[in-house]
């Protein structure tokens, strides 16, 4: 298992005197952080524990449950990585003095609307054990509540009261009769121009804006001359606001909710937008969002065009900068939605403070750069059980700021270059349980910057030619193992930390990785004889891919057991990648609306 440590004990005066010693003193906490309807997540500060041999365990159980389950324990963020990526610098919401350490960590695959007691018990051999107990929950996905009365809104100039007979006519009419509680059903039509929403609701009492069932409620937002107008909705400084069934097109930004709360995006179809949907927070005090974006569809303008080079029309769109959804701040939750055709498909993104986000369940396509991008995360921040096909760059941590980031279940098929990009200096993102199929080397990683303290098991590498892992990067404190690779070639196997393997049993003899890899066949992996794509530049779909592995491959029952976070594997041990054999396959992109 990763490094791991916490302590916990009541609020003890600060000193700005270093502590010098190993025993471990626990500065204040635990913080119980941001919640999502899957994930809970938690903090501490410590100070000492100076030879790093603290560690803590974490238990839940549901609340006036008897049988404690074990969790991840929680991870030690590096010596100053909160506020450093290589010569990158940031500010941390976070004091943690010089002679301390963070250490931070997730519950993961939770119930919903659920009260959990959470157990954290420090050992330290030196002195500091202590055991805390607290209480926390998961949040419950937005559901309209029953009744309430229905505004209704039709296209047009001004003018109406807003029943079924004399509809809002006009965007702008009924935004002006807006207050907390009011439902608003926008008829079939076009409604031109920007949607400019500045009246909020309350917690409880979200003002919600919704289509209609049958044909669609279109924000067209172009000038009269066709020319895309800089935002289709734009929502931003409010909060409790709500946008269910609209179809959103031809804005440069199709939704911008800046600086806003508690803002709910359900089943929208944006399409010909450059950005989707875009949410930053605008000071420290805003980081508290709250987004709930699922079961929508974006659509992009960009074309999966390989190669960039010597190809104007793909480098012109390589250098734009269009993103399906990019959020920051915290508490929010991105799922099951389907994107295709952006430059990105998912992005969290520096800010004031990055941390406790939920990506999950999303189907992505088509995307000229990254599928998901957890770059500027602080802590807290999960990318679980999503599908990327065609991409450049699968999942990208450019950087993470100590972390932990969580990266598991996912699946990737033909990625043009990196799996995972790891540049910029990045320390703390755990990778487990991925299952990533591309034409090429299927594990590079190349660049210039020291990657540290990131942690891979039981994952999935498939590819064609070149090194199988080829880690072309500085590296400190970075742990690899239980993993499998499929595909590859030449005189050597693995390179690592600037050391060159030729073969596999050099590197379960000498390597610092990789002790218990599992070497497999391409041709005979996958039950339904998926293999790499011959061809990078062809586009492909969903429907062709089944990651169900073979019954007697090797991959089976052989990863690494990590309560907490591979719980319920069917035989002797987990499998490798993102599929269990006998477990159903998830459900990507948009659920079946529940009548």
């Amino acid at each position: 298992m990763y490094r791991i440590c916490i302590a916990l004990c009541t609020l003890l005066a600060s000193s700005p005197v270093l502590v010098a010693e190993n025993a471990t003193l626990p500065l204040a906490g635990p913080v119980s952080e941001p919640s999502t309807t899957l994930s809970l997540g938690m903090h501490w500060i410590v100070r000492g524990d100076d030879n790093r041999n603290a560690a803590i365990a974490v238990s839940y159980r549901p609340a006036g449950s008897k049988d404690w389950k074990q969790g991840p324990p929680l991870w030690r963020v590096a010596k100053g990585a909160h506020t450093q990526a290589g010569k990158e610098k940031h500010a941390s919401d976070l004091d943690v003095p010089a002679d301390g350490w963070l250490f931070a960590g997730s519950i993961l695959l939770l119930e919903s609307k659920t009260s959990y007691e959470v157990k954290l018990a420090l050992t330290d051999p030196d002195g500091g054990s202590t055991e805390k107990t607290f209480t926390a929950s998961t949040t419950a996905e937005p559901q309209l509540a029953a009744g309430g009365v229905m505004l209704h809104v039709a296209p047009g100039a001004g003018g109406g009261s807003g029943t079924e007979a004399a509809p809002f006519l006009g965007l702008a009419a009924a935004q002006a009769a807006a207050k907390p509680g009011a439902r608003f059903l926008l008829h079939a039509g076009v409604y031109p121009g920007t949607f400019e929403v500045t009246a909020s609701g309350e917690p409880g009492k979200p003002i919600v804006w919704q289509g209609p069932e049958s044909g669609d409620a279109v924000i067209d937002a172009k000038d009269p001359d066709g020319k895309a107008l800089p935002r289709g909705v734009s929502a931003s400084e409010v909060h409790d606001v709500w946008f269910r069934k609209l179809a959103i097109r031809g804005a440069d930004f199709g939704m911008v909710i800046h600086g806003s709360s508690r803002i709910v995006i359900q089943r929208c179809h944006l399409t010909d937008v450059g950005y989707g949907i875009t949410g930053h927070p605008r000071t420290k005090d805003q980081t508290a969002c709250g987004f709930f974006i699922s079961d929508n569809i974006l659509e992009g303008r960009c074309k999966w065009l390989l190669p960039f080079e010597n190809n104007a029309e793909a480098d012109a769109q390589w250098h734009s900068e269009t993103r399906a959804i990019e959020v920051c701040g915290t508490g929010s939750e991105i799922c099951y939605n389907r994107i295709s055709h952006f430059k990105d498909a998912i992005d969290l993104a520096p800010s004031f403070l990055t941390a406790d986000n939920d990506i999950h369940h999303n189907d992505v396509s088509q995307l000229i750069d990254d599928g998901f991008e957890m770059d500027g995360s602080d802590r807290n921040t999960r990318c679980f059980l999503n599908r990327v096909v065609d991409c450049h760059t699968g999942l990208s941590i450019q950087p993470v700021y100590g972390g932990p980031a969580y990266l598991f279940r996912n699946t990737l098929y033909n990625v043009h270059g990196e799996v995972y990009k790891m540049h910029n200096s990045p320390s703390g993102a755990l990778f487990f349980h991925n299952t990533t199929v591309k034409k090429g080397e299927p594990f590079l990683v190349s660049t210039p910057d020291q990657v540290n303290d990131c942690w891979f098991r039981n994952n999935l590498f498939v590819g064609t030619e070149g090194r199988p892992f080829n880690l072309d990067t500085p590296q400190r404190g970075c742990d690899l193992d239980y993993d499998g690779i499929a595909g590859g070639s030449g005189n050597v196997v693995l390179k690592f930390d600037n050391v060159k393997y030729a073969t596999w049993e050099e590197v379960r003899a000498k390597s610092p990785v990789e002790k218990h890899v599992v070497v497999l066949d391409p041709a005979t992996l996958f039950a339904s004889g998926l293999m790499p794509p011959a061809n990078a530049a062809d586009e492909h779909t969903e429907r062709e891919l089944d990651y169900s592995l073979t019954a007697g491959t090797a991959a089976i029952d052989a990863g690494e057991v990590l309560p907490g976070m591979n719980d319920g594997f069917a035989g002797k041990a987990p499998d490798l990648g993102a599929r269990e054999v006998g477990s159903p396959a998830p459900h990507y992109g948009p659920r079946p609306e529940k009548k």
